[in-house]
């Protein structure tokens, strides 16, 4: 079900990665996306799956959390390798009129495959180990220094992390919506896509509508609460570069390093 989709979701804890600054989170992250598709070999492959694993175990995340951040987007990763699988010209491995599987295929889409996966465990571990709060001021921090050029640091740190928790919360609110629907002899299940899509419509509208009525209950709620971001804005606890930020930030770098040097070097 719609309710069992953990994007967006945090989950409590007290490992080395719930511990580590937002800040660095968010930077190491990015470039361990960077260094994804640095990697071309299978041993390359290997070292970005210990080491996500092993960062899983640090965190001391359940492993269903880690499935649950995979399998709605199942669709596309296949999607994705089968592109790659029927589409690539090399040695052929099975024929039938134009359609052609061939050996570099299933090597290529295997390995697109397997980098969507590390993105997707990896942006939802930043997520499950990050509180929205703290989420908000490492963004806020990082675009700090473009505000000289009138970029909204604060609106835009804030806008992104609204939309991110509010994900579970529309989810449920989805969910919800069609129990009431099928309850009433809705199909969202059989039929072609345009009859699928067809039985959409009187799903859409409630989600729509609840979903202007909760950021107009929010909006109300910030300014009745004196809300006022930016400029001149206190907070409870300060952002603060730790121990933990800097072994975290010399694994990311030395892996990536790692993987730079077997791509180019070996």
């Amino acid at each position: 079900m719609l309710s069992n989709i953990t994007i967006g979701q945090y989950f409590p804890g007290q490992s080395f990665i719930h511990k580590m600054d937002p800040r660095a989170k968010i930077l190491a992250t990015m470039i361990f996306i960077v260094a994804i598709f640095l990697a071309e070999t299978v041993a390359s492959y290997a070292v970005i799956a210990g080491f996500t694993i092993v960062t899983l175990a640090v965190s001391r995340l359940p492993w269903r959390l880690v499935w649950a951040s995979i399998k709605p987007l199942w669709i596309i990763i296949v999607f994705t390798m089968g592109i790659h699988v029927f589409t690539t010209p090399g040695t052929v491995l099975w024929q039938y009129g134009w359609l052609h599987i061939s050996e570099e295929g299933v090597r290529m889409g295997s390995m697109m495959a397997a980098r969507l996966v590390f993105l997707i465990v990896f942006s939802s571990l930043l997520t499950y180990t990050t509180s929205p709060i703290r989420l908000t001021d490492g963004i806020e921090h990082l675009l700090a220094p473009f505000k000289r050029f009138g970029v909204p640091a604060h609106e835009l740190a804030m806008m992104m992390t609204i939309a991110l928790r509010f994900i579970p919360t529309l989810l449920e609110e989805t969910d919800r919506i069609m129990k009431a629907q099928e309850s009433r002899g809705a199909d969202f299940t059989t039929g072609s896509i345009v009859k699928r899509a067809k039985h959409m419509i009187p799903l859409l509208v409630p989600l729509f509508i609840s979903a202007f009525r909760r950021a107009d209950e929010l909006a109300v709620a910030m300014e009745a609460r004196c809300y006022r971001g930016g400029e001149n804005r206190t907070r409870m606890k300060e952002l603060v570069i730790t121990g933990y930020d800097y072994i975290g930030m010399a694994c990311i770098i030395g892996v990536t390093l790692l993987l730079i040097v077997m791509r180019w070097f070996v």
